[in-house]
């Protein structure tokens, strides 16, 4: 008997009328005893392929579901899902995405596992989702869910110019699943949590007598899947390419910061819209590779369970059951990217487990530098102790690191500096030239009036002997900058027993500075040895982008009793492992990042975060002037966390041990540093 794609391809070919093909699928899904998912399966690969008609695939999707709710009210398929093959692809495919918007309550697992009512029919298009969402048209279909693009009524009678939506209502197998409610609830929460202009999130989770729902902003475009899949592609330019890839791993990298791995990154999972943008989706079985703290059920529901995870995107740790851990999605993510540039997988989409044993070796694309191809090479390594440990430094060695210049516009940017010093030199000369207005000397021999005599213009000061001045100052962090030929722009920490008066009567002493702007803020003796300690690497003596900058959300820096304590930082345009710091006025320090409430440190390059967001860090007693210290660093400083809380001598003790040696094998420029200082009050 013909299989579904079979008779899929014989429609398409004009072998089959509506009619034949729809009763040729059911004789098929009576003797087939394929799940109702891997026929869903079978049934999304073929419609990307050759895509169906709308309403022929949803009346298809339909019958398949129907089947799958009789199968599982005889108990056919009640524990399918977790005794399924590992590696069947499990979830689905939204075309979704917006900034995240609250969350309704959460349905609890109350009636998980509970089968639809006897003679209830599917969800389809053309009907109503709790009297709000009516279903217009089926958009993709996973093991999962089936995505529809929804009218918003509610939208629609306020005069929403955007009315639609897109909703996932969860299969009617899946429904059936012990564990499939709260599966839905943790993916909105995910996606909530995950709101980054590369990711989808959704708006809510919801139910309609036992239908089960996500709703997500309706996107227009198409995914990834189909664009890889389309008979005449071959690849793309590496240009071309290059914003594909860099959105894919900037959703990732974002995913990863906050403790996520996606677990099922694959082509079907990146949907691109009409505008071009990048959309990662379907985080729905994304394990947390470190907890979060406020996460109270940590041990309630691994999304591994279910068995979610495509074979030919799956490193190897997968197949082994392995924690999940960023280089899983970085594979994942060298497989997508080696397909987008040459059209074919790396591996002629065996499993990494089959290319492996059967000793498959990688093709080097034409299209791609040495360089180009070892990164690609490195990610793809079926060893996650050799494989690129982070999608930045993927990114960095392809050469598609932000902040970075390829070579040619480096080149470029040289040539125009020559050119603008060579023009600055020109201009000089036809300004002495036109300066020089004396008479010629036979007109001067004919009386002509000598110009009147000129002041002597004033000499232009030294930054050099600005700098000197702020080197002798104590116990200090200044930085200078010139604004004009005479005038001084300083900013940073000034010692109390020096003062902003004797600093302004310093610099104004040096030959030529005729002005001086300070932005300082004075700092107390106490805290001396963290400013020495962080002076070779603070980032206010530094130019251009490579800083590590932190800053408080306080208002004058003043905080009372009770407020959260927020504090935003960037890291430099490279590779780096953050340490925050809170040095109270109790002599202590608490460390904010990395601690037990926050563990992940590991950043991006030119990644920009806020650390207590969330209400972490609460101000309290002792009250007074205190630091905020930000340390940016190549390699971990420290292989274990710290207490939370310790002397603070103890810890500067610990930093000057690993500083000293990190910045003569990296050099200090690879070292950033940058504190801010509060001052904490009584209510």
């Amino acid at each position: 008997m013909a299989s579904i794609p079979d008779l899929i391809r014989t429609f398409q070919s004009g072998g089959l009328s509506h009619e034949e093909l729809f009763a040729r699928i059911d004789r098929t899904l009576a003797a087939d005893h394929a799940s109702a998912r891997q026929l869903a399966d079978m049934l999304s690969e073929e419609n990307t392929r050759v895509p169906l008609p709308p309403g022929v695939y949803e009346e298809v999707l339909r019958r398949i579901e129907r089947r799958g709710a009789t199968q599982f009210e005889e108990g056919g398929e009640e524990t399918r899902m977790e005794t399924g093959p590992v590696g069947a692809p499990f979830m689905s495919s939204s075309p979704a995405s917006s900034p995240s918007s609250p969350s309704s309550s959460p349905a609890s697992a109350e009636g998980a596992g509970q089968a639809l009512p006897a003679g209830e029919p599917a969800k389809g298009v053309g009907d109503t989702l709790n009297g709000r969402f009516v279903l217009e048209e089926c958009l993709g279909v996973g093991g999962m869910g089936t995505v529809y693009k929804a009218l918003d009524l509610r939208k629609l009678e306020a005069s929403d110019r955007r009315p639609y939506i897109a909703i996932k209502v969860l299969n009617v197998q899946f429904r059936g699943h012990p564990k499939s409610l709260i599966a839905l609830q943790r993916e909105a929460r995910k996606a909530q949590t995950l709101a980054h202009r590369n990711i989808v999130t959704v708006y809510d989770f919801d139910r309609d007598g036992s239908v089960v729902y996500l709703t997500m902003e309706y996107l227009q475009g198409k995914s990834l899947n189909r664009i890889l899949r389309a008979p005449d592609f071959t690849g793309m330019p590496y240009a071309k390419a290059l914003p594909i890839i860099t959105g894919m791993a900037r959703a990732l990298s974002y995913a990863h910061e906050r403790g996520f791995v996606h677990c099922d990154f694959k082509p079907a999972n990146v949907f691109i819209t009409d505008a071009g943008e990048v959309k990662v989706i379907d985080f729905g079985i994304a394990r947390v590779f470190q907890q979060p703290a406020d996460d109270a059920d940590p041990t309630v529901f691994d999304p591994g369970t279910l068995g979610g995870m495509t074979p030919a995107y799956a490193s190897p740790e997968m197949f082994e059951h392995r924690e999940p851990d960023p280089r899983d999605d970085i594979y994942a993510l060298a497989c997508v990217t080696y397909e987008l540039l040459t059209g074919r997988h790396p591996y002629e989409r065996l499993s990494a487990n089959q290319a492996r044993s059967g000793g498959l070796k990688l093709q080097r694309p034409k299209l791609l530098t040495r360089g180009q191809w070892r990164a690609l090479r490195a990610a793809l390594s079926f060893d996650r102790a050799t494989r690129t440990p982070t999608v930045a430094r993927f990114l960095a060695d392809l050469g598609a690191a932000r902040g970075g210049m390829p070579p040619l516009a480096r080149v470029g940017a040289a040539a125009l500096a020559g050119v603008l010093v060579a023009g600055g030199f020109g201009y000089f000369a036809w300004r002495m030239r036109g300066a020089d207005t004396r008479p010629p000397p036979e007109q001067a021999a004919a009386g002509a009036p000598a110009a009147p005599a000129q002041a002597p213009a004033p000499r232009a000061m030294s930054m050099q002997a600005v700098a000197a001045v702020l080197a002798r100052q104590p116990c200090s962090l200044l930085a200078a900058s010139a604004r004009g030929e005479h005038a001084l722009q300083v900013r940073g920490f000034v010692a109390e027993r020096v003062g902003t008066r004797r600093l302004q009567e310093d610099l104004g002493a040096v030959p030529g500075v005729q002005a001086v702007n300070l932005d300082v803020q004075p700092l107390g003796d106490d805290k001396c040895d963290v400013a020495r300690l962080v002076s070779p690497y603070w980032s206010g003596r530094r130019a251009g982008d490579a800083l590590a900058t932190i800053r408080t959300r306080a208002r004058n820096g003043q905080l009372g009793e009770g407020t959260p304590l927020v504090v935003d930082i960037t890291t430099p345009p490279f590779d780096t492992y953050v340490y925050v710091d809170y040095y109270m006025a109790d002599g202590r320090v608490v460390h904010m990042v990395p601690s037990s409430r926050s563990r992940a440190n590991q950043a991006p390059a030119g990644y920009s975060a806020s650390v207590g967001s969330m209400g972490d860090w609460v101000v309290g007693r002792p009250f007074g002037t205190e630091l905020i210290v930000l340390l940016a660093t190549p390699a971990p400083l420290f292989d274990a966390l710290r207490p939370e809380a310790e002397p603070r001598q103890d810890y500067l003790r610990a930093l000057d041990r690993q500083l000293g040696p990190m910045a003569a094998k990296y050099g200090e420029d690879h070292i950033g540093a940058d504190m801010a200082q509060i001052s904490t009050h009584a209510r």
